[in-house]
């Protein structure tokens, strides 16, 4: 996608109205879910919350809290100011002023989609911006947040809530949704340290052997039955064979937790790319069950890192856009 630059555009296109006012607020997600490499994803209790206003006068003011204060960048280069100014250009538009606070509560590289949601929230708060005529419907906005993070598995469950199952058709980003059993309670394990999607994606082959990938594709079928039918199922239905014992090595500590839990009867996984680990409890007594696997695991491996236990909701109604009057 070919994106003009600003000087070129406060030339020749329309201005964003100043005085706008919007805030956008964007669940975690935790993509893969065992087998689902790529293609699936759940949002989950965890909100990333941006507020924008637009003025006429050009120049950047971001604040941060939470996640990445002190760190992120505070001018132009931040992503969802990026973001934000890529989709207004793209439909034709000129921003000027704009002023942004983000309150940060997905951690980041750690496989909850935090990247995905700074996406999200600047699409949405782009589309926002923009005259209602001009605004992508629906299907346009997935395609341009899973082009702009470079697949659908996060963004998909972030914009539209609970289970998304995604691929790509002639060209173009697609995604449906798949009921949750309300059972399903995501528990987390974040560690503290953090691992790039680009790092873990670097240990996985080029090529995987036909039986790993059609033992793959069945467990993928079982997984989205066990969310929405049958969470007795899940721990089956969350055998990956094609990404989470190449990827071990970089996130030991993981990758023994996840074992601990399935030998006791949870169904873990690794959170998209990882270092968190996710836990599938069926019910509030395997969710207490799971948190008090976790502790014991952590406590017992005498690990140097701190880690936070976090039990979830699933989020069913994905991001949500506001826009103030003023």
């Amino acid at each position: 996608m070919h994106v003009s630059n600003s000087a070129e555009l406060s030339r020749a296109a329309a201005a964003v109205a100043p005085g706008q006012d919007v805030t956008v607020r964007v669940p975690a997600t935790s993509a893969n879910l065992g087998p689902g490499f790529d293609s699936l994803g759940l949002a989950v209790g965890l909100y990333d919350t941006v507020r924008v206003r637009t003025s006429g006068e050009p120049g950047t003011l971001v604040r941060i809290t939470g996640e990445g204060a002190g760190t992120l960048p505070t001018d132009e280069t931040h992503l969802v100011v990026r973001t934000i100014r890529l989709t207004v250009e793209s439909a034709g538009y000129a921003l000027q002023g704009l002023e942004l606070d983000a309150e940060n509560i997905i951690p980041h590289g750690r496989g909850l989609g935090s990247s995905a949601s700074a996406i999200v929230s600047g699409v949405l708060a782009g589309n926002a911006l923009l005259p209602a005529g001009h605004r992508l419907d629906a299907a346009a906005l997935l395609d341009l947040c899973s082009r702009l993070e470079g697949h659908p598995d996060n963004v998909a469950p972030a914009l539209a809530g609970g289970l998304a199952i995604s691929w790509e058709e002639e060209g173009a980003f697609r995604s449906v949704t798949a009921p949750v059993h309300p059972d399903i309670i995501p528990v987390a394990a974040v560690p503290s340290n953090e691992l790039s999607t680009e790092s873990a994606r670097g240990l996985l082959p080029d090529t995987v052997p036909h039986a790993d990938a059609a033992a793959n594709s069945g467990r993928s079928a079982l997984l989205i039955h066990a969310l929405a039918a049958q969470p007795a199922m899940l721990l089956p239905g969350t055998v990956d064979f094609l990404h989470q014992d190449y990827r071990a090595a970089a996130m030991e500590p993981s990758a023994a937790l996840v074992r601990h839990l399935r030998e006791n009867g949870v169904a873990a996984v690794i959170s998209g790319a990882g270092p968190t680990v996710m836990a599938l409890a069926a019910g509030q007594v395997q969710a207490q069950e799971a948190q008090s696997l976790i502790n014991g695991h952590l406590e017992a491996a005498g690990t140097t890192q701190s880690w936070r236990v976090l039990r979830l909701s699933v989020d069913r109604d994905g991001a949500r856009v506001e826009e103030h009057l003023r």
